[in-house]
């Protein structure tokens, strides 16, 4: 078998579909984590800055000494300022360089005049937050680097980020060797299935484990045994049929041949013997035929009341002549099943009965039926057949014919079992007094 080249295979697909879910997770995780510490720490900053304005507006101090008292952060500075003017900052370092930052000691004038006594500048250190307090002709203003308070969080979500790579680099190490032990029996499945040809049908594939792809296999295998025997079937029945065509064949051919196209009579027997032969042809394709309808399934289920058909046949079997025909018993209750088929193979079992019991001996048929199974069956007073042959008697083209003297297709009965079996159901053959 020639497969078509594929760009990526399904085991690549897979592990790049799942490390597409891993890495999402990752992001989304890492996401939510930066959000909310990030909110945590600008909520910390703005709850300082609360803290700066009470104590600054309850202390009524002078505004360089409130300066000077303040202990400085490595993240904060504190500052007075009239106009551009600072009266008093605290130390750099520790604090920030806030009274030395021109640009930012302009814009937060700018922002006192337009009565913004709270709110976000920039700064050379980077945006800092910033609360201010009127004391007196100066303004007190307390600031927090934005940037250095986030430090923490930027280091933790970069060492997260270079994590959560070497876990996504493990998991997809990790994941090609197991995609690989889990395709493996599907690759096993594969090859198996290559392997195999008409010719051979005898491999199977060994299911391992307890999971789908074991019950796949299983399948498989069942469908593997289901075509080997319908295969062997065809071989069997084309065999059959072979053997069957011979004789008719090699027949007719060898009167046609020593036929005396002077003699009229030897050309009427010959041709009544050539028609005898063409009908038993026919019978025999016509029966193949219904043989090969019933085993494809070809079967109308529906509704049939057993009484109903026990007197159907009876009707159609009085017309056989040679015999009595008596219903020994009539079940009652409806089966799902194919009317005009269980009638065929009732009908053939009958015919063949009758074939096979002495002239004027009777017949009987009858039925019965227990709401989920109907017996069906016919009983004749003839020699029976011998226990060791009856496991043939349904195979096709095989006759018990020992003292018989009775031709046929030989597969009436394999019909009849055909059907049956269609019906989830089984034919017996079993002894009755006087006969089989």
């Amino acid at each position: 078998m020639i497969r078509r080249a594929r760009p990526v295979s399904a085991r690549v697909r897979l592990l790049g579909a799942f490390l597409g879910v891993v890495l999402l997770g990752l992001i989304i995780a890492g996401g939510v984590t930066f959000v909310v510490q990030s909110e945590r720490v600008i909520a910390n900053a703005e709850r300082q800055l609360d803290g700066f304005v009470a104590t600054v507006s309850a202390s009524g101090e002078d505004p360089a000494d409130l300066v000077d008292s303040a202990v400085p952060g490595r993240t904060d500075g504190t500052l007075a300022v009239i106009g551009t003017t600072v009266l008093a900052t605290t130390p750099a370092p520790p604090g920030l360089p806030l009274a030395d930052d021109a640009v930012f000691v302009r814009d937060l004038r700018a922002a006192l005049d337009r009565g913004d006594m709270r709110g976000r500048l920039s700064a050379t250190v980077g945006p800092v937050l910033y609360a201010a307090v009127r004391t007196g002709d100066a303004d007190v203003v307390q600031a927090i680097s934005i940037d250095q308070r986030m430090e923490l969080v930027t280091l933790s979500t970069t060492t997260y980020a270079i994590a959560g790579a070497g876990v996504l680099l493990a998991v997809g190490v990790a994941g090609w060797f197991v995609t690989g032990r889990l395709f493996s029996p599907l690759r096993r499945l594969r090859d198996t299935t290559d392997a195999i040809t008409i010719a051979d049908l005898g491999v199977r594939v060994s299911a391992d484990g307890n999971d789908e792809i074991a019950d796949l296999t299983a399948s498989v295998n069942s469908m593997l045994d289901r075509l080997s025997m319908s295969v062997a079937a065809q071989r069997q029945l084309l065999d059959d049929v072979r053997h069957e065509l011979k004789t008719p064949i090699t027949i007719v051919r060898g009167h046609l041949e020593t036929m005396n196209p002077a003699d009229p009579d030897d050309v009427t027997e010959t041709r009544d013997l050539g028609i005898s032969e063409l009908d038993r042809l026919s019978r025999l394709v016509d029966d193949i035929d219904a043989l090969a309808d019933v085993e494809a399934g070809g079967l109308s289920a529906g509704v049939v009341d057993v009484g109903a058909l026990t007197d159907r046949v009876g009707e159609l079997v009085a017309a056989i002549p040679e015999h009595s025909w008596t219903i020994e018993a009539r079940g009652r209750g409806p089966i799902v099943g194919d009317h005009d088929r269980l009638v065929q193979a009732w009908l053939q079992l009958a015919d063949n009965a009758a074939k096979y019991t002495p002239a004027g001996s009777p017949i009987e048929i009858g039925s019965s039926a227990d709401g989920t199974t109907a017996h069906l069956w016919v009983r004749d007073h003839g020699p029976g057949i011998p226990p060791a042959a009856r496991h043939r008697v349904f195979q096709r083209f095989d006759r018990v014919s020992a003292g018989r003297g009775v031709d046929g297709s030989g597969l009436g009965l394999s019909i009849v079992d055909a059907i049956v079996k269609a019906h989830d159901g089984r034919c017996t053959i079993a002894d009755t007094a006087g006969g089989g």
